[in-house]
């Protein structure tokens, strides 16, 4: 079993914002499960994307990934942001997506996730220094005083018995 991962202060919030984006790839995996139309989890992806994960993205891209030039691993953090985008909008704009499209998508999302949890972070709290850290922490605290809170209305994964 895995032991749960101990993230610095300095960038906790990102890893909630990660708890929500294992809950929505959760989702949409369940969506699919119980054969739920595709439209109404395009719909679900499109407020995800449109609410939360686009500015997810940028916050990281900002904050972390550009401050360091030639790190191989915050370029693969941007690819992936790409390779997800490019999912996204392959989903939006192709009308015969089936449900291995959405399910490609939600487990792209989460080993995306797991990558920056195991690898990344870690690799990012030990090469940037203190100062930049706490301004990274500082402007998370003042962006996000309550974490994301997913109110999309149509709760498709739950069992409405």
């Amino acid at each position: 079993m895995n032991k749960p991962i101990k993230r610095s202060q300095h960038m906790i919030e990102l890893s909630k914002d990660h708890h929500a984006g294992l809950l929505f790839s959760w989702k949409v995996k369940e969506g699919l499960k119980r054969d739920i139309e595709l439209p109404r989890i395009k719909k679900y992806v499109n407020y995800f994307w449109e609410h939360h994960l686009k500015a997810h993205f940028q916050e990281e891209e900002a904050l972390l990934f550009n401050r360091i030039e030639d790190d191989a691993l915050s370029q693969q953090g941007k690819n992936e942001h790409q390779m997800l985008q490019n999912c996204i909008n392959r989903l939006n704009h192709n009308e015969n997506a089936v449900k291995d499209d959405y399910l490609e998508f939600a487990e792209l999302l989460i080993k995306h996730i797991r990558f920056e949890e195991r690898i990344l972070l870690p690799h990012l709290e030990e090469v940037l220094s203190l100062s930049a850290l706490k301004s990274v922490e500082a402007y998370l605290t003042l962006q996000h005083p309550v974490p994301f809170k997913d109110n999309y209305p149509d709760e498709f994964w739950i069992d409405k018995k």
